[in-house]
C-alpha cells in the first residue's frame, strides 16, 4: 500500500479517493478551493437552494456500483434519487409543446407523433436503435476501460442508412436532416443534445446520437435536496474511509525523479510526498516547468480544448410552483443556424436575438430549493462560448472575442445576456419576470475562477468518430505514478464519465488492467 495524492476534491477525485482508501491507501486530496465538489455545487440566498452545476443525473448505476463497493451503506441509503417524470417538456418557435416521459420507448412515440404528426415517434425510435448499436459497441472500450489503440474507435460506428449519409462520415445534423422526415422540430430536439453537452451538431459525429438514447433507455434522475447532495454524500464516504483533505492548496506541479512521481509542488513553493498521482483538475494547471526534462512533455496529454462554457442564471421567485409543472423544460431557438453560429463561431459576440438562443430551464419540485410553498426557485442555463479575456466595446450589449470565446468580465454585456436568457425563459413560465425578487447570474468567467478550468470551459463527453477528436488523454501517462482522470481525461466529460474514470484509475493503482466493471 502506498501514498496516493489526488489533485482535486471535484466528483472524479473524491470518487477515486474513496475507492483508493477502501483498496488500504493512505490517500491525502488536495483541493485548490475551499471545499469540496469542483462544478457540482450549490448557491444559497434567503431559504432559496440552487444548484451551480449538473440539474440532473444520468446513469446512476455508475454511483451505485461506486457506494457499494466503498461501504455499507448504498447510494440509496445515502441520498433519495428521484426518477422525474416528465424527462423533459420541449417548446419550439412555432408553439408546439411536447413532453416526453421518462424511460419509455412506446411513450415517446406516442408523445412524437401527437406533437410532430404520424410516423415521427418511429423514425426518432428508428435512430435511437441504431443509436444502441453504437452504444453496444463501444461502451466498454471507450467508456469502462483505459483508452487502448485509438484507431478502430476513430471510426463513427453510427450505421448510417441512408445513401446521403454513406458518401461521407456523418454528423449528427444529417442524422437529423436526412432520417426524422425533414421536420425541423425532431432534427432540433436530436440536435439539442449536442448542444446541451457543448457540441456542435453540424460537426459532432453521429455517433452523438447515444446521448439521447442513454438518456431515454437508462431515465433521468435528481437527487432530493439537489445535487449537491451528491456531492455531501461523496465526501462523507470518503471521510468515512478515512480519507485526508487539504483545502486551500494550489499544485504548482508534479515532482518526479528518474521517470516516476515523488510528490507535489505548491503554489507556496512546500512539497509533499506521494508514491503517487492521480490529478482531476483541469490538467493545464500542471505547466511543463515542474516535469523532467529530456523529451517527455507533458502538455500534449493536457487535453485543454476551445470548448464552451454554461451560463447560468438563478431566479428566485415569488408564487407557488404550479402543479404538474415540468422538472425540465427546453425553449428550442427559432434559427438554428444563428444559434449555433453564436456559441460555435467566431467574430463579434453581440447578445444574440431572442429566436437565436435556446436555453434550458429547470423547475425542480423540491421544497428544500425554497423557502416556503409560496415561492419557486427556477434556474435557466444556455450553453455559451467560453471566457476569452479581452477589450469589452463600451456602452454597447456586445462583447469582443477571442477565437470562438467571449469576454464575460464586462458588466452590461452580462446583465444583457441574462435578461435575453430570462426573455427566451418565459416561454417555459410564464410572467417569471414579474414574478422575480431577485437573481444571481453565473458566467464562464464565475466558473474559471471557482474551479480552475481554463476559460470556464465545460469539458464534453467523449465520442466515437469524428477521427478521435472528442477523444480525452488517456488515464496513464509516460511517468510511473501519475494518472490523469476526471473530466479533461479519458473519458471525458459528465456526471456519469467522473465515476467510470475514478474507476479505471482506481484499478490501475492496483495493478489491475483498469476498468469500472
Amino acid at each position: 500500500m502506498g501514498r496516493i495524492a489526488v489533485v482535486g476534491a471535484g466528483m472524479a477525485g473524491m470518487a477515486a479517493a474513496a475507492r483508493l482508501a477502501t483498496g488500504g491507501h493512505d490517500v491525502v486530496v488536495y483541493e485548490r478551493g475551499e471545499t469540496y465538489g469542483g462544478g457540482v455545487g450549490a448557491f444559497v440566498r434567503d431559504g432559496f437552494a440552487f444548484d451551480t452545476g449538473p440539474g440532473l443525473l444520468q446513469l446512476p448505476a455508475v454511483y451505485r456500483d461506486l457506494f457499494v463497493k466503498t461501504g455499507r451503506e448504498s447510494l440509496e441509503d445515502s441520498v433519495e434519487l428521484v426518477q422525474t417524470d416528465p424527462a423533459g417538456r420541449h417548446v419550439f418557435a412555432d408553439g408546439t409543446d411536447v413532453s416526453l416521459p421518462n424511460a419509455s420507448r412506446s411513450g415517446v412515440i406516442e408523445a412524437l407523433d401527437g406533437a410532430f404528426g404520424p410516423g415521427s415517434g418511429e423514425r426518432w425510435s428508428e435512430v435511437l436503435v441504431r443509436a444502441r448499436q453504437v452504444w453496444e459497441g463501444v461502451r466498454r472500450p471507450l467508456l469502462e476501460e483505459p483508452l487502448g489503440d485509438p484507431k478502430p474507435l476513430s471510426r463513427d460506428p453510427y450505421p448510417a442508412r441512408r445513401k446521403g449519409l454513406l458518401r461521407r462520415p456523418p454528423h449528427l445534423a444529417d442524422v437529423a436532416a436526412d432520417e426524422l422526415g425533414g421536420d425541423p422540430r425532431p432534427a432540433a430536439l436530436l440536435e439539442w443534445y449536442a448542444l446541451g453537452n457543448g457540441l456542435d451538431p453540424r460537426t459532432a459525429p453521429a455517433a452523438a446520437a447515444v446521448l439521447p438514447y442513454l438518456e431515454q433507455s437508462f431515465g433521468v434522475w435528481y437527487v432530493r435536496g439537489g445535487m449537491r447532495a451528491l456531492a455531501d454524500a461523496l465526501y462523507a464516504r470518503c471521510r468515512a474511509r478515512k480519507v485526508e483533505f487539504r483545502f486551500g492548496a494550489e499544485v504548482r506541479g508534479v515532482e518526479v525523479h528518474d521517470g516516476r512521481v515523488r510528490g507535489l509542488r505548491f503554489t507556496d513553493h512546500s512539497t509533499g510526498a506521494a508514491d503517487m498521482v492521480a490529478a482531476s483538475v483541469p490538467l493545464p494547471c500542471l505547466p511543463q516547468e515542474t516535469l523532467p526534462s529530456g523529451g517527455k512533455d507533458l502538455r500534449p496529454l493536457a487535453g485543454a480544448r476551445d470548448e464552451p462554457g454554461r451560463c447560468t442564471v438563478h431566479v428566485a421567485l415569488r408564487g407557488s410552483r404550479p402543479a404538474g409543472a415540468a422538472h425540465r423544460t427546453v425553449v428550442h431557438a427559432a434559427d438554428r443556424g444563428a444559434a449555433l453560429d453564436w456559441v460555435f463561431g467566431r467574430g463579434r459576440a453581440e447578445v444574440p436575438a431572442p429566436g437565436a438562443l435556446t436555453v434550458t430551464v429547470l423547475r425542480p419540485d423540491d421544497p428544500a430549493t425554497r423557502p416556503d410553498d409560496g415561492h419557486e426557485a427556477v434556474t435557466v442555463t444556455a450553453t455559451v462560448p467560453r471566457h476569452a479575456a479581452g477589450r469589452t466595446n463600451s456602452g454597447s450589449h456586445s462583447g469582443s472575442t477571442s477565437g470562438s470565446g467571449v469576454d464575460w468580465s464586462g458588466g452590461d454585456f452580462v446583465d444583457a445576456f441574462a435578461e435575453r436568457m430570462l426573455e427566451v425563459a418565459e416561454r417555459a413560465v410564464p410572467g417569471l419576470r414579474e414574478r422575480e425578487l431577485w437573481r444571481e447570474v453565473r458566467t464562464p468567467r464565475d466558473v474559471e475562477r471557482e474551479t480552475g478550468a481554463a476559460g470556464g470551459s465545460v469539458p464534453v463527453p467523449s465520442l466515437p468518430g469524428a477521427g478521435g477528436a472528442l477523444f480525452r488523454p488517456p488515464n496513464r501517462t509516460p511517468f510511473n505514478g501519475l494518472y490523469f482522470l476526471g473530466g479533461w481525461a479519458h473519458p471525458g466529460g459528465g456526471l456519469p464519465h467522473a465515476g467510470m474514470s475514478a474507476a479505471i484509475v482506481a484499478d490501475l493503482v492496483a495493478g489491475g488492467p483498469g476498468g469500472s466493471r
